[in-house]
């Protein structure tokens, strides 16, 4: 069975803290990537961090190991727009979606 866990990232040192997240360099190779993850269940939900420039994502995978050599294919990990901060296996008590 898969664990969950939650991934945060931030601003990496390639980011251009001027503009806004679909303005960032290879906007369309990360949102394809993710777009992937998502098709194929490892990304559940996510989403940029507003204050913060960086980005949080709940993701389904067997260890932490998974998670971190899964998103650094990420062409925004590969290339310093985001950079991973923390994997946090979390255990969900609550989910009013249910």
């Amino acid at each position: 069975m898969k664990n969950t866990f939650v991934v945060i990232s931030s601003a990496g040192p390639n980011r251009d803290l001027s503009k806004g997240t679909r303005q960032q360099p290879l906007w369309d190779e990360h949102a394809a990537f993710i777009d992937q993850v998502v098709d194929e269940g490892f990304v559940l939900m996510g989403g940029p961090l507003v204050d913060e420039n960086g980005a949080m994502l709940i993701v389904n995978a067997d260890d932490e190991n998974e998670v971190r050599e899964k998103l650094k294919n990420d062409p925004w990990m590969k290339h310093g727009v985001l950079k991973l901060e923390s994997v946090k296996r979390w255990e969900i008590f609550i989910d009013v979606r249910k």
